[in-house]
């Protein structure tokens, strides 16, 4: 096993191994941000359409004034495409931007683990996978993380940065030193199942989906949760998304499909409404339209779900809604604090300010429960666990802050 240097040398040229959409958007990141990058893919002409789609997003911000000719000239220079793994030799960084399968991110890192010099290091682009699993198969599991860049990668400004069980603290320094040069909000999480973002976003989605089998509409959530202020609720955000992303997933897991909560999905997926791409999701949208429109046919099919699954629907509101997908955020974001998957609540809230929509002007989510006071979040919490079951009993870290009088401002690295 290599030993770590004290420091790491400055990010001069970066490789990404991936050319789909967040392939492409971490490598316009990076150009912006001045720094060389080799561009590897194992298929040629997916390369070959990723440069085009920089020249042409590169064309598209001189024509709005966004940048200057000789700026564009000068990014599309720093980007070279890669020819093989040996080609790589020489980087400073590589980020692997494959789509989501722990055996070909393994794959692919073994690879590099022998190819690349042996101070480089490693990162996975993953959104969920566990870093430990990925670095355990190289001989220098302290010089692997996860950059998880959010897409459109060279648009959205969170970058989480996944500490795993042996990533070194200098690893971790470079990382966030390049976040800045790119101009993220880069927040650093412990490695767990889906990390800070979407670790608390698989309970919010859990709770916008069993309400649709109770009583609810994709509409109604949407427009309860964007009547709070999110960018767009859970249903809108799947559609420009893609609703088949999730059940590709399950499909090849070969697990989660029989689950209630995404029969919906199932069933739309099965339809082909796979969301904006195909012009049919949880909404229409018209020809060249990004704007959502309601179609009574999904309603008919939500309800026609949930009472094959034996549900009783009944009228949902939109407080309910919206206290429902809150509290599951914050009973979540409790849990990543007090493992210390998160450093502290603002990070928890940066993570959702930037990432995932939350409204500027209630703070983040953690930041919220303040307001509400925490005693107050528990005995909600509570109420909800009488009527819908254990899942909502109250994170440890809630029952403990709610008997001292403490915030979630005042926890620090799980300790309050």
């Amino acid at each position: 096993m290599s030993t770590l240097p004290v420091s790491v040398p400055p990010f001069r040229q970066v490789a990404v191994i991936g050319a789909g959409t967040m392939g492409r958007g971490i490598v316009m990141s990076l150009a912006n941000a001045g720094v060389q990058v080799l561009w590897l893919d194992n298929n040629p002409q997916m390369i070959e359409q990723g440069l085009q789609t920089v020249e042409q997003t590169y064309a598209h911000n001189v024509r709005q004034g966004r940048i200057s000719e000789a700026q564009a000239a000068e990014r599309r220079a720093l980007v070279q495409a890669a020819a093989d793994y040996p080609a790589l030799a020489e980087a400073d960084l590589v980020i692997e931007a494959v789509y989501e399968n722990l055996e070909l991110k393994q794959q692919i890192f073994r690879q590099l683990d022998t190819t690349v010099k042996a101070e480089a290091i490693l990162a996975s682009n993953t959104s969920a996978l566990d870093i430990d699993a990925i670095a355990a198969v190289t001989d220098r599991p302290e010089r692997v993380l996860g950059l998880h860049f959010f897409s459109p990668a060279h648009i959205m400004k969170l970058l989480e940065i996944v500490r795993g069980a042996k990533t070194d603290k200098a690893v971790l320094d470079a990382a966030l030193e390049l976040g800045r040069r790119m101009g993220k909000v880069a927040v650093v999480s412990g490695n767990c199942h889906g990390f800070i973002g979407n670790r608390m976003l698989a309970t919010y989605v859990r709770e916008a989906r069993a309400m649709l089998l109770e009583g609810a509409y994709p509409h109604q959530v949407d427009g309860a949760l964007q009547g709070f202020g999110f960018a767009m609720g859970p249903f809108r955000m799947y559609d420009v998304v893609g609703i088949d992303l999730e059940w590709r997933t399950r499909e090849m897991a070969g697990k989660g499909q029989d689950v209630p909560e995404v029969q919906v999905d199932n069933r739309l997926c099965e339809l082909g409404r796979f969301g904006q791409k195909t012009r049919m999701g949880y909404y229409r949208y018209a020809e060249g339209s990004r704007q959502a429109e309601h179609d009574p046919e999904v309603d008919a099919l939500v309800q026609q779900v949930s009472e094959q699954l034996g549900y009783q629907r009944r009228e949902i509101g939109a407080e309910e809604i919206v206290e429902r997908s809150l509290l599951a955020l914050v009973n979540e974001g409790a849990k990543i604090l007090e493992e210390g998957i998160a450093a502290n609540s603002h990070d928890v809230d940066l993570v959702y300010l930037n990432g995932y929509g939350f409204p500027a002007d209630k703070g983040g989510p953690m930041a919220w429960a303040d307001t509400q006071g925490v005693s107050a979040i528990r005995d909600r919490l509570l109420a909800l666990q009488e009527r819908f079951g254990e899942h909502w009993q109250p994170a440890a870290l809630i029952e403990r802050l709610a008997a001292e009088g403490k915030r979630f401002a005042e926890v620090q690295e799980g300790r309050a």
